[in-house]
């Protein structure tokens, strides 16, 4: 419990905690915060990671001159991408014996099998269109190797993807994070955020259940 509350606290107050990160650490910042945006799209067991919410502060730290931007754009589309193809790899080699364990703590089944949906109705897109959705982003590339996904193909939407969702998040933090209206309530536009993304999930998931 302790440590959910520790995550729900450095969600909702991401940017002190990335500035202690910075402070702290100083150029090794980008190390944390390149296997943060890593962990999240390169193993199954992480859907949990704030992404969009991390980009949106790391570029209104970029636009404040806190770290700088162009710097660590360049390292979290490389992040994006590298950590979609281990997931990939993961799925393809080892996919199958992680599925056929029962009960298995690992991986939530419930979030595959959506995940295994929404790559059916999409096709190769879903690996673009799954970058926005919060905890299918984490699945999808695994679902694709799962499903022996050709890699050239994989790989063109996993660059495609990683490279439109890093740049949006973070330009968007970089142009409007240091507004006064957001810089002062920054907990709530974090969680506006965090609300806005999982929509395109939580929504189909409630009309599921009303049937």
């Amino acid at each position: 419990m302790e440590l959910v509350m520790g995550l729900i606290d450095f969600i909702l107050h991401i940017d002190r905690h990335l500035m202690e990160i910075i402070k702290d650490y100083g150029t090794w910042s980008y190390l944390v915060l390149f296997m943060i945006i890593f962990s999240e799209t390169g193993f199954v067991v992480t859907p949990f990671l704030p992404g969009d919410s991390l980009l949106f502060v790391i570029g209104a730290l970029g636009a404040s001159g806190a770290l700088n931007f162009k710097l660590a754009l360049v390292l979290l589309i490389i992040a994006a991408v590298v950590g979609n193809t281990v997931n990939y790899f993961i799925g393809k080699m080892i996919g199958h014996k992680l599925l056929a364990m029962k009960n298995s703590r690992i991986i939530k089944k419930e979030y595959l099998y959506k995940t295994q949906a929404f790559y059916k109705k999409h096709g190769g897109k879903a690996i673009i269109l799954s970058r926005f959705l919060p905890i299918i982003r984490t699945f999808a590339p695994f679902v694709a190797g799962l499903g022996k996904m050709n890699f050239s193909k994989f790989f063109l939407y996993n660059c495609v993807g990683g490279v439109s969702w890093v740049m949006l998040f973070m330009f968007a933090g970089f142009f409007f994070g240091n507004i006064p209206a957001v810089k002062h309530n920054f907990t709530f536009v974090i969680f506006a955020i965090i609300f806005i993304s999982l929509l395109p999930t939580v929504i189909p998931y409630l009309r599921s259940k009303r049937r």
